[in-house]
């Protein structure tokens, strides 16, 4: 049987991790080290998924020095704290497994810088149901959506993937428009983060994993992983 996709590339916040309220008390943190007003969690929960960097530059109106500070106070609270909180949505860690035992290529791509990723997928044996943990660099001079996907397929290449027909997993509108600059078509997580004004040019919007496992062509077996 053909598989519809040849290589399938992983978001993590908010697709396979629920980091929300790690992350969300990290910015807390930071925010309010800066001397800044804290914003609601409402408000918060926005920045998750799209580059920190960029997030401290549009909404706070950071950059240079006072950036980089920012993002000091971030990475130090977050390692510290935060990183292991991110619990892992249900049935997820299923799909993964049945994705793998297919044969399909995987790598994640991740705006998360890789250190922190690479510590929730392996705190959580998910690890091993990946080719590659691609994400934003540790320095997050890559860290667009778009630089991550395209060195996502740039390693995958490097491993002899079929890449005929890649599709990126994600949750929110980024994904969606980081993964279209390469060609990739997104299929959305419907448990993430993102609502419905940021499906637009998804391909397809999977409800739950079971919707996921079909679109992807793969048999769930429920407690395999």
């Amino acid at each position: 049987m053909t598989l519809p996709y040849t290589a399938v590339l992983y978001d993590l916040d908010g697709t396979i991790a629920d980091s929300a309220p790690a992350i969300t008390a990290s910015l807390a943190h930071t925010i309010e080290a800066l001397g800044l007003p804290v914003p609601p969690a409402s408000e918060l929960i926005a920045w998750v998924g799209p580059p920190l960097p960029q997030s401290f530059e549009v909404r706070l109106g950071l950059s240079g020095g006072r950036l980089d500070e920012a993002m000091r106070l971030y990475r130090a609270h977050y390692l510290e704290t935060g990183a292991l909180e991110s619990p892992i949505y249900p049935g997820v860690p299923d799909l993964m497994a049945a994705v793998h035992a297919a044969g399909i290529p995987t790598s994640t791509a991740t705006s998360k810088p890789e250190t922190p990723a690479t510590r929730i997928l392996v705190a959580n044996g998910l690890d091993r149901y990946l080719d590659l943990i691609t994400g934003a660099s540790d320095d997050e001079v890559r860290n667009t959506k778009a630089d991550v996907v395209a060195e996502a397929l740039r390693r995958l290449e490097a491993r002899g993937a079929d890449l005929t027909r890649p599709v990126l997993i994600g949750d929110r509108h980024h994904d969606v428009e980081g993964a279209a600059v390469h060609g990739v078509p997104t299929i959305i997580a419907g448990w993430g983060y993102g609502d419905e004004s940021e499906y637009a040019g998804a391909v397809e919007v999977a409800a739950d994993v079971d919707e996921l496992a079909a679109l992807l062509g793969v048999t769930l077996l429920r407690g395999a992983a």
